[in-house]
């Protein structure tokens, strides 16, 4: 047979050719015959025989796979089974398992927070039911929070400009029209109820949405109908139910879709601003608007109201402090939800929303013994569900746009 002597370590050198067309040949390459058969060619010769390998030269540069010249380490495309040692499979690194850790924090804090917020103002309505001055309140309590941060520099202060300040007025009004209108929402009928019909926000998006000229596929307009059916059920069994309640809930729903909305018009321009900075520069806005309007709607009966809450709660001290945990936790929650739409996908966001609004309705039920009924569940199940498969729809809607963009670029 022929054997190909090899010298791995005489350079490569071409001899050249009287034949111009001719590819240059290795100089170093020799065909010989051997006298002997290897393994590998007795093998390829009868494969029925029982075959010894051990005589394999391995120190042969054939099958050297240190060898730097003819025969370099390929790469395979086969993918490696799970047998395979642990130093072929990449580990996350501790930059991963940090934003991992940093993430859940962020959403353990927020649900956390938005839980606290609406046990408090729940508790403070019950005994003060005067919402325009306890929104007010909270808006203040975030403004002074947000100073706070600033003046320290726990939190950079962005640049403040005319053109700045006139866009956030828009998304300033409509976040004071949602805030309050939940405000009253939540004085009249049951936490649980008012987010469940605040669940129905992504109906209104797309309503609104739609009118101004963005177009939807099947998929997003089919994901509402769950959500309006689970809240139609859920405000027909609902036991605490109140006109002003569900309109409030509604009337928030409208507001904070259009806040929403503006923003993206409005605030193009001011991409710089981070999340944070521009929820605080929308709640001082806010507390301007709102505290004038809260004098004008509720003020004369203030004093009143507060001498009764007193006797009701016994301690003053009592009440001083459920209205400070809620004004506290309603700016300290919204702040999480921006840190985390700051750090995750808006579907992820949104996932993470719908999640939350679970929560709050088990949370508030628990606390306050709410009666429930098990159609009144039900329609919140659904309700629910219908917002997970909005959030689902409009993710694939936004996934095929870029795709499309990217395509035509």
């Amino acid at each position: 047979m022929l054997a190909l002597n090899l010298h791995p370590f005489s350079p490569l050198t071409t001899k050249p050719s009287k034949n111009p067309n001719f590819a240059p040949h290795f100089s170093s390459l020799k065909l010989t015959r051997s006298s002997q058969t290897s393994p590998i060619s007795a093998f390829f010769s009868n494969p029925n025989k029982t075959h010894d390998f051990t005589q394999l030269n391995l120190q042969n540069p054939l099958f050297n796979s240190k060898s730097p010249t003819l025969f370099p380490k390929s790469r395979t495309l086969i993918p490696k089974s799970s047998s395979s040692t642990s130093s072929d499979v990449a580990e996350p690194s501790p930059k991963d398992n940090s934003k991992t850790l940093k993430l859940a924090l962020v959403f353990g804090l927020w649900y956390f927070q938005n839980i606290v917020f609406n046990i408090y103002n729940k508790k403070c309505l019950n005994i003060f039911p005067y919402p325009w001055l306890l929104a007010s309140f909270q808006l203040l309590v975030g403004s002074i929070w947000m100073f706070f941060l600033w003046a320290f520099k726990f939190q950079p202060c962005p640049k403040i400009t005319k053109p700045f300040i006139i866009a956030l007025l828009g998304p300033a009004l409509f976040h004071t029209i949602g805030h309050i209108s939940a405000c009253v929402s939540f004085s009249k009928v049951a936490v649980s109820f008012t987010h469940v019909i605040k669940s129905a926000e992504p109906v209104f998006s797309v309503i609104f949405s739609t009118f101004l000229g963005e177009s939807y596929p099947i998929s997003v307009w089919l994901s509402i109908l769950p959500i309006v059916f689970g809240c139609s059920l859920a405000a027909v069994t609902e036991v605490s139910f109140n006109v002003q309640g569900l309109w409030g809930a509604m009337i928030s729903n409208v507001g904070f879709v259009l806040r929403n909305i503006y923003s993206k018009k409005s605030l193009q321009s001011f991409k710089e601003v981070d999340g944070l900075n521009l929820y605080g520069w929308i709640s001082i806005i806010s507390f301007i608007y709102l505290f004038p309007a809260a004098i004008y709607v509720e003020g004369s009966q203030w004093v009143q109201g507060y001498h009764k809450a007193i006797s009701t709660v016994g301690n003053p001290m009592t009440f001083y402090l459920w209205v400070m945990i809620a004004g506290v936790f309603y700016h300290l929650y919204n702040q999480s939800s921006y840190q985390a739409l700051d750090e995750i996908s808006p579907l992820t966001f949104s996932v993470g929303n719908t999640m939350k609004r679970v929560v709050v309705i088990v949370s508030t039920v628990l606390v306050f013994r709410n009666p429930v009924r098990p159609l009144n569940a039900l329609g919140s199940g659904i309700a629910i569900l219908g917002t997970f498969l909005y959030s689902q729809a409009t993710a694939a809607k936004k996934g095929k746009k870029k795709i499309e963009g990217e395509k035509s670029s």
